[in-house]
């Protein structure tokens, strides 16, 4: 039987939390003198009280939760805090709520893909509204994949698990404490991330904007041109910190506790920034070669946009759609990777892929020596058997989700390019697609209304590990 109370409980403090950072922008909307300020007025009101009823009603002397609760715990937080979350967009000029919710169902799960255009002089309270929602669901998710998702097994996660992955009632202070820890980094590098945007060029309010939605891997930006309206000097930034928020944000916790860098072993570690090295550097030379680009801006123009996609954080340079097919096809695939476990980005995640390898190399040593026992190992932990099941049943199922979701974007009348590219990267959470329409020089307005709720959808079970989400749909979660 489902506890209700303790969910409830739950649910109410993710409420309050959102309403306290809804004051924010109100205070920016006040200082400014702009129309938004009874939109975020009245929204922090609704959802402040909602957020007392829960509390209120879920109050419990002891917080017990089981594996079915966490599960519908997870999924619930995000559904819940972005329906709220969206009430500022749709009280602002009259916004429609699917436009609403879409591009806080983005923000949210740090997607980066847009309804709105006219950013350069939008009002600074709906703007900092759409970099704190990026900011708060990357260090949300950073919490989830450390703490929730190696103890419900999600997709291979319980290779990372650590004394904080349990939700006994001992486990709770521990986990408090890695929240707490977690947390000031993240603030930590966020102010880093702002200073060094600022020294590059930007006035603070875009630095602080942009060091939020890079640190999430988001890609929100201030300005329609995204980050091309910024010095060569602030790419190279994003660059740096986009690579930063790729990388598992424990491990900083870790390094600066045990002033030492020797954490940064981890395989997944050398194997990311093994692959954005290459990877940039691959298409740094294609780009040179072929399209007669001085060598440093082809690096940079590379760089930046591989380290953008792999990471999923989607900011735009320039619309690498239009550099021919090598480009388009070398970027579908980029989509799919992802960073590594523990950070703010979406995707596969670079350390299935590793995996991914070694299976095959223990199958051809298998075929060599059909007698042996072969035994891959993972940062020094045996690849069990049930990893690898657990590994093989989330990419078969993110695979299904995105031919599912490509089927019906066709079926709302998208041609099948951006069907799949906007499939793609809704549960990739990467953000641009490919093409003119919902590319990195374009934007998702003009998409039908089933289409964006069915790619909110796609963002959601793409930043909740599918698994997550697939689980409830089984009839035996709901059958005790």
């Amino acid at each position: 039987m489902l506890n209700f109370k303790p969910l409830l409980f739950i649910l109410g403090l993710f409420l309050s939390v959102l309403t306290s950072f809804m004051l924010l922008p109100l205070f920016f909307a006040l200082i400014h003198g702009e129309e938004t300020v009874g939109s975020f007025m009245l929204s922090a009101l609704l959802t402040g009280v909602v957020a007392s009823l829960c509390i209120h009603s879920g109050q419990s002397k002891k917080l017990n939760l089981n594996i079915r609760d966490m599960f519908l715990l997870t999924s619930l937080t995000w559904v819940i805090v972005s329906l709220f979350a969206a009430m500022p967009f749709t009280l602002y000029h009259g916004m429609g709520y699917t436009d609403a919710f879409f591009e806080t169902m983005s923000g949210i799960t740090t997607t980066g893909s847009t309804v709105l255009s006219g950013l350069d002089t939008m009002d600074h309270s709906i703007l900092i509204w759409r970099s704190l929602l990026q900011w708060l669901g990357g260090i949300g998710f950073i919490v989830m994949a450390v703490a929730v998702l190696p103890f419900l097994n999600v997709g291979g996660m319980r290779l990372f698990r650590t004394e904080s992955s349990d939700w006994s009632d001992k486990a709770v202070p521990r986990t408090q404490s890695m929240a707490k820890y977690l947390f000031l980094t993240y603030i930590f590098l966020t102010f880093c991330c702002s200073l060094a945007y600022h020294l590059a060029g930007m006035n603070w309010f875009q630095a602080i904007n942009h060091a939020m939605t890079t640190l999430s891997t988001g890609g929100y930006s201030t300005s329609d041109s995204s980050m091309a309206a910024f010095s060569n000097q602030a790419h190279w930034v994003g660059v740096i910190f986009m690579a930063a928020g790729g990388l598992p944000l424990l491990m900083f916790v870790q390094s600066i506790q045990q002033r030492s860098l020797s954490v940064w072993k981890d395989a997944q570690v050398r194997g990311f920034l093994l692959f954005l090295v290459l990877a940039s550097c691959s298409l740094a030379l294609w780009l040179w070669s072929s399209r007669e680009i001085a060598p440093l801006d082809a690096l940079r123009l590379a760089s930046f946009n591989v380290v953008s996609v792999v990471t999923t954080t989607g900011y735009g340079l320039t619309d690498y759609s239009a550099w021919g097919a090598v480009a388009n096809v070398a970027f579908l695939f980029l989509m799919f990777v992802g960073s590594c476990s523990g950070s703010t980005s979406g995707g596969i995640k670079i350390f299935r892929f590793q995996i991914a390898g070694a299976i095959m190399r223990e199958q051809l040593k298998q075929q060599f020596h059909p007698n042996g026992i072969f035994r891959e190992r993972y940062n020094n932990r045996v690849i069990s058997e049930d990893i690898i099941r657990s590994i093989i049943t989330f990419v078969l199922l993110f695979i299904m989700v995105i031919v599912g979701l490509s089927l019906i974007l066709v079926l709302t009348g998208l041609e099948p390019t951006t069907s799949l590219s906007a499939a793609i990267t809704a549960v990739t959470n990467v953000g641009p697609g490919l093409g003119p329409e919902i590319g990195p020089a374009g934007n998702f307005a003009n998409l039908p209304d089933t289409a964006k709720w069915a790619l909110a959808l796609g963002m959601l079970l793409g930043r909740l590990e599918i698994l997550t989400v697939a689980v409830m749909f089984h009839p035996n979660f709901w059958r005790y």
